[in-house]
């Protein structure tokens, strides 16, 4: 579909300042234990950060006194939003909690072209350096889903002092692509993105013919309320976006990813991304290094094992590295 499409909520057109009137994320709410639901008297506060002409729509929970921060990225098909029960988890319930729309998701716009997956990383890394200006705190990344790998490249650009990822999946090699993709053969279409010029890369397709968004869940119920959100899986990328995602390599070779420790807390159900691509690439990691299954999880983890295990992997690594 052109560029020239109606406008949705996450376009460069739409104005639309916050998540009181796009209530599609309080449907996911039910599939997360009590504990950590989220509703509209305990939501994040929403602010707008301007960045490169873009009003990036940042979720918070200030809580000055906390000892750190953490910035949660989302990845493909999934907002910053959507990621706030995973605030609330014990282990990380003391800290500052800050979540950022990326450029092309959630309430966030993006330029007349389309975002590329290098506005992500630097959009990020900007962000944790805005971060570092106003205070000193430590600040450590939880990237979830393919947030994952995009926190692996914002620590490897920029000084953070810890890296939380459930996937750590390099979407340039053959294997990891075909998982990623809508359905395995169209992994060997990734090549003939690279010969669409501009602006035919500016073109816009719905998010789920390009992404496997029906494995997000191991809850089909909650896979396709991620399906049919319009801010998230239900909404549209450009080919600009989805070929700089499938070819750009890792920021460092994981073998000179030296300093920043990582806890990869992986689901151990999950039927998109299969343990084993994150543990190849994990294991060549040369920083300090922490490996959890989270047991009976799909992709993103809503089952009360596996987050059990991911609040209980959490601490001892913030613990390990004195981070909270």
């Amino acid at each position: 579909m052109p560029s020239s499409a109606p406008s949705t909520p996450g376009s460069g057109t739409d104005v639309d300042p916050g998540y009181h009137d796009h209530l599609h994320w309080q449907r996911y709410q039910a599939f997360f234990p009590g504990a950590l639901r989220l509703s509209a008297a305990n939501a994040p506060e929403e602010q707008r950060w301007r960045w490169r002409g873009l009003d990036v729509h940042v979720d918070r929970v200030e809580r000055p006194d906390a000892p750190a921060k953490v910035i949660a990225l989302h990845g493909v098909g999934t907002y910053g939003r959507m990621l706030a029960p995973y605030g609330r988890l014990p282990a990380l319930a003391d800290l500052e909690y800050i979540a950022p729309d990326l450029p092309g998701f959630g309430l966030t716009g993006t330029a007349l072209l389309g975002a590329k997956y290098s506005d992500w990383v630097a959009c990020a890394r900007d962000l944790v350096r805005r971060e570092r200006a106003r205070d000193s705190r430590p600040i450590v990344l939880l990237g979830v889903s393919t947030g994952g790998r995009l926190a692996y490249d914002v620590a490897a650009t920029t000084r953070v002092d810890g890296v939380i990822a459930t996937c750590l999946a390099d979407p340039s090699r053959d294997e990891v692509r075909r998982v990623l993709a809508a359905r395995p053969e169209m992994a060997r279409w990734a090549g003939l993105l690279s010969l669409v010029r501009e602006p035919l890369s500016a073109v816009r397709v719905p998010v789920h013919w390009m992404v496997n968004i029906a494995a997000a869940a191991n809850q089909s119920q909650f896979a396709n309320l991620v399906w049919g959100d319009e801010l998230a899986g239900g909404g549209w990328i450009s080919l600009r976006f989805a070929r700089s995602c499938l070819a750009t390599a890792p920021a460092v070779p994981p073998e000179r990813f030296a300093n920043t420790p990582l806890l990869l807390a992986h689901p151990a159900e999950d039927h998109w991304t299969p343990p084993l691509l994150s543990e190849e690439f994990f294991n060549r990691i040369e920083a300090p290094r922490r490996y959890a299954t989270l047991r009976g999880a799909g992709h993103l983890p809503v089952e009360e094992s596996g987050l059990a295990d991911l609040d209980r992997a959490v601490r001892d690594f913030l613990d390990e590295f004195d981070l909270q």
